[in-house]
């Protein structure tokens, strides 16, 4: 059965198994802070879980076909209120880590791309579908990667449809670290821990990048709002498109079948 989704984002202490990553010496936690909890509920209302392809493209169908605005507008808001929060750290003294180790598609991989640093083992895959149907990633994807790696490259990211390898993202400088399959985790505590010494240094090179790579909410917000006309300005063939692609979706999440087997990425064009 293929892997699904998963993209893990990193908290503090409070969940087992995760992993500290307070840049002070004792884990800073603010009364309600649980940012595994923001994630697994990113998205919002029916779009509940990070699916293969980022987000529930079933709401979307029927909140275009019913020229929704509101809804798809509230939808957005929901996406960017989760990723800008952990953008900026959650406003504590952190640095935020995403581990990718399946599939990384659409909002999934704008999840990824909010944190500080992305570690992928090698069998993740990353990029953005919505060209396929003639939309674009709205909730964040643009800003993110042109501030890590350029307009060039962001654009070609999402505006191609392909589908990269974690080697790939490494050579282009969305990933910063690549490791064998099932060591993600415990490079993530190397991390860690060969970084305790200088936490204090750490935390305020975070705080300077995000200075200097300052990104508004109200940013984020006027994509949402470009990435909401764009949605409701689709043709009937792209939303027939789409609907295909609910269809795989809803295969993948019943049957675990990737969208990459044969007979699968044939009925996607």
């Amino acid at each position: 059965m293929a892997q699904r989704s998963k993209t893990r984002m990193i908290p503090d202490e409070t969940e087992a198994k995760t992993i500290d990553l307070a840049l002070e010496e004792e884990p800073l936690v603010t009364p309600g802070f649980n940012p595994l909890a923001d994630f697994a509920n990113f998205g919002g209302g029916e779009a509940a879980m990070l699916r293969y392809l980022g987000s529930d493209l079933g709401l979307f169908t029927r909140l275009i076909d019913s020229q929704d605005r509101d809804g798809l507008l509230g939808y957005g808001k929901a996406c960017v209120d989760v990723l800008y929060r952990n953008y900026i750290g959650h406003e504590l003294p952190i640095t935020t880590i995403s581990l990718i180790q399946g599939e990384c598609l659409g909002g999934g991989f704008e999840a990824a791309l909010s944190s500080d640093v992305l570690v992928a083992e090698r069998q993740a895959r990353f990029g953005f579908p919505e060209i396929m149907f003639n939309l674009f990633p709205g909730m964040g994807a643009y800003s993110f990667l042109e501030r890590k790696v350029g307009k060039r490259p962001t654009e070609n990211l999402i505006t191609s449809g392909k589908i990269y390898s974690a080697d790939d993202m490494l050579a282009m400088g969305v990933v910063d670290v690549v490791v064998d399959q099932g060591r993600g985790e415990a490079k993530i505590a190397g991390f860690i821990r060969s970084r305790g010494r200088s936490r204090n240094a750490m935390a305020g090179i975070a705080a300077a990048r995000r200075r200097v790579h300052k990104l508004d909410y109200e940013e984020l917000m006027g994509v949402v709002e470009v990435w909401v006309d764009t949605a409701l300005n689709l043709s009937h063939r792209d939303l027939k498109l789409m609907q295909r692609l609910v269809s795989r979706q809803n295969d993948f999440t019943t049957t675990g079948a990737r969208p990459d087997e044969p007979g699968v990425a044939k009925r996607l064009h």
